[in-house]
Parts: C-alpha cells; structure tokens; sequence
C-alpha cells in the first residue's frame, strides 16, 4: 500500500474516532443532564389568573414566557428552614423581539400576600405559602402572568459561580462581609467572592437597591458563562451545583426547547428593579410603591409577553390601595430607598423568624415555629403590627 493511501485511511480512522468520541459525549451530556431535572423538578399547583385559557405558553413554539427566580436565604450561613425569598427577579423571554427583561424585586414591598388574607413584606409570601403563594402574589401586583419558576439557595449562586469557573466583575466598593474580602476594580469572583458580591448592602450606599443591581449581574454572567463553551466543558460542575441547590418546575423537554428555541432572546437582556419610598409602619420598615412606577414596570413586561398594556394601574381597584401605594405622578424619585432612610440601618426592624415545616394554619400554608422566641405573629391575629420589637428579630448580617 501506497504512503499517501495510509495517510488517507489512518485520517479516515481518526476523524471516524474523533465523531464517535463526541456523539457518545454528546449521548452522555443529555442522559446526565435529563437525569438531573428529574431529580430538581417540583410542579406547582397553581393556574395562573392572568392567562385566560389558564394554560401555560407552548415553550415549542417558542411563545414569550415569564419565569420567577426566587433566590431563597436558606442553605448556607447555618440556615436549614423553608426561609424567606429574599431575592425577587421575574424575567421575561420574547424570542421575537430577541430581548429578555430582569427586573428585581425589594424584598420589603408592602403587597397583598394573595391566599394569606394580609398585606405585609413581599418576600413573606414564600414563608407563608411557598413557591405558590409567592407566584400569586407577584402575578397579581405586576399584573402579568407568572409561568414558571426557578427557586435557588444561598450556596446554589455559591456552587454555580465555582462550576463555571468564576465571574468577572468590576467591584465599586472595597468591602469585608462574613471574612470575605472583596477588593475595589477588576477582577475574576470565586462562588465564596461572588456570593458575599451578589449579598453586601450595608457598605452600599444604594443599600437595598445596589445589591438588586449586583445580583442582576452576578446571574446573568452565570447564566452566559454557562452557556458558552467553557460552561460545556464543565457540564458536570454545573449539573451537580443545580442538582445540589435548586428547585423548577420546568421540564427537560423545555430546558431543551428553551436551549434551541429562545437562544436569540439572550442577545438583549434589559435589567429593571421596582423599588419604592421608604416608610415606617408601626415600627417595621416597608417599602410603599409608587403607582406610576409600577404601572412602568407592568407595561414593560406586558409588552414582553405581548399583552394589552395598561393606562391605569389596575392594582388601583383593591380597596386597600392607599395604604399599599402612594401617587408618584410629580415624577418624584424614591431618593430615600438607600441605607440612609429612615429606619433602614434599624435591625429591629426586619425579620428573621424561624419557620417549621410540620405546623400548618388553618388556611393550609405553612406556620411558624412557636418553640422560639423569635417568631412571627400570625398577621391575622389581633394586634399585629401593635407590638414590632417582639414580632421581628435580627436580620442575618446583609439581610
């Protein structure tokens, strides 16, 4: 046989080799990764009101969705309980118009806790009712449908920045938070870094409003990061890290329509937060929205998903809605939403209750432990609000 015939069949056994090795990856990656949402996935039961087929988009059609993050302060600093959800983001995703829209929720908005029959702190609603409680609560003050969700814990963003081989940031402030020193400008976050990154706000002038910012970023740059090639070549890092931490009620199916069909709506992703104006309610700090900030915000996302706009707020119907919101129409910035308004630097005035997960009330959502003293009141007993310091503990540290 001929020298350049051997040349020919060995580059042919070679490529034939090389097809074979990434067809039989490629078979793995899918088995590992199919395996591994079943193992996360929990459905809701819940139809959302704002849909009036009640059915959800079809993700293989590539149909604008909406998708709750809620990032939940339990499963690291020692926590264990159900927790508070004291990370809101909802995004939307509109292949069509090849955008994607964050906008981050305060975790102190005053709202209409939907099926608990009060209105109190907007990351309660997880504490009381769950995942479910939560979505319903956000559909109705955004007024848009909440499709599905993404629930993660603290050591969840922890474990993701470390799987995707850490994130880069260009840090504004120098600061320490739990021994963790993270310095001013440039540079490359591990989990450890990033985590206290996406957590600071004592040290933040903007407070609440500039770790919202911070933690925008720090899952979007996961979330590229992820999907780049280098997040391929540690698949099995990112697999264990979501396994380990997190929670959705997606399918791999639609992971997997998502991945083919959505991809163009990542090229844009818009960032929002909703915040309010600071306010002292029997001693316990709120955040009251602003009626024409949030009918901004609804809009916005009801054009995502391709929905009727609004010129009104529709929220403005509920009988309580002078106490939930405050006319913002002179165009007023909600200045004081920052460490230094009144009763912020305050840690009486926040929550950090512990929760049980075998009490139920009557209404069937979750109770509260009542073998502690720091507990909550249950919001429809008399006198709440009228006794702040017994009902609200210390916050953790940047919580």
């Amino acid at each position: 046989m001929s020298r350049w015939k051997k040349i020919v069949i060995g580059l042919l056994v070679l490529l034939n080799l090389v097809v074979g090795g990434i067809t039989y990856y490629a078979v793995q990656v899918t088995a590992d990764a199919s395996k591994m949402v079943d193992s996360i996935r929990q459905t809701v039961k819940r139809t959302s009101l704002k849909r009036e087929s009640g059915e959800k988009p079809n993700i293989n059609d590539a149909e604008p969705f909406s998708i709750l993050l809620a990032g939940v302060d339990t499963g690291d600093l020692g926590r264990s309980d159900q927790g508070r959800s004291d990370s809101m983001m909802v995004v939307t995703i509109n292949p069509k118009q090849k955008k994607s829209t964050i906008v981050s929720l305060d975790r102190d908005i005053l709202a209409k806790i939907v099926g608990y029959g009060t209105n109190d702190k907007l990351n309660h609603a997880y504490a009381f009712g769950g995942v479910e409680m939560s979505m319903d609560t956000i559909e109705t003050l955004l007024d848009i449908p909440l499709d599905h969700y993404v629930s993660i814990n603290m050591r969840g963003l922890k474990d993701l920045i470390d799987a995707v081989g850490g994130i880069e940031v260009n840090n504004k402030i120098d600061f320490t938070l739990d021994g963790i020193h993270v310095k001013k400008g440039k540079q490359t976050l591990n989990g450890e870094e990033g985590l206290a990154y996406a957590r600071m706000r004592y040290e933040d002038p903007e407070g609440d409003v500039g770790r919202q910012r911070r933690q925008r970023e720090v899952v979007t740059k996961i979330l590229r990061k992820a999907m780049s090639i280098d997040g391929v070549g540690n698949y099995r890092k990112i697999l264990k890290a979501v396994e380990k931490n997190m929670v959705t009620d997606l399918s791999w199916d639609d992971m997997m329509d998502i991945g083919t069909n959505y991809l163009s709506a990542f090229d844009t992703i818009k960032q929002k937060q909703l915040v309010g104006k600071s306010q002292m309610i029997d001693e316990v700090y709120y955040q009251i929205l602003g009626t024409e900030e949030l009918l901004g915000i609804q809009n916005t996302l009801k054009k995502q998903l391709g929905q009727a706009t609004a010129e009104t707020l529709p929220n403005l119907e509920e009988a309580d809605a002078d106490s939930l919101f405050y006319d913002d129409s002179d165009g007023g910035a909600s200045e004081d939403s920052s460490q230094y308004a009144p009763g912020y630097d305050d840690p009486n005035n926040y929550d950090s209750g512990t929760y049980s997960d075998s009490s139920s009330t009557d209404n069937g959502y979750q109770q509260y432990d009542d073998s502690t003293s720091e507990q909550y009141t249950d919001p429809n007993q008399a006198g709440y609000g009228e006794n702040a310091d017994a009902q609200y503990g210390q916050p953790a540290v940047a919580y």
